[in-house]
């Protein structure tokens, strides 16, 4: 990897980082679902799979996967709410929210590289 390639990451990381606490912090707080944590994980199956459709510049490809989706995404919180529902005996949701996310991650995924392979 480059300087620049790194550059690029850690340009990215700070962009999705920032998304992901702005919507976690508006979308998470007194919701049955963590709707923020939902939409952040599916923004960054979407964005990588259309990056992947396009077929980008390893430095654009590095910026928007490892960068921007890598940190916009976020597998432990979303196994930190799995277990909080859990632990509440919400065994119904906590099992919807997981299988809910895999279906629908694969979905945008796939949505985005569709998408992008049309250009």
């Amino acid at each position: 990897m480059t300087g620049f390639e790194l550059a690029a990451v850690a340009a990215g990381g700070f962009i999705g980082a920032i998304i992901r606490y702005q919507a976690s912090g508006k979308l998470n707080i007194n919701a049955r679902i963590p709707y923020g944590t939902l939409l952040v994980n599916m923004l960054g199956c979407l964005i990588i799979g259309l990056v992947f459709g396009l077929e980008l510049s390893v430095p654009l490809t590095f910026f928007l996967v490892s960068g921007v989706a890598g940190a916009l995404t976020t597998f432990s919180t979303w196994l930190k709410e799995v277990l909080g529902m859990a632990r509440l005996q919400q065994m119904m949701k906590a099992f919807g929210y997981m299988i809910g996310s895999v279906i629908l991650g694969i979905g945008f995924v796939y949505a985005g590289y569709i998408s992008g392979s049309f250009f």
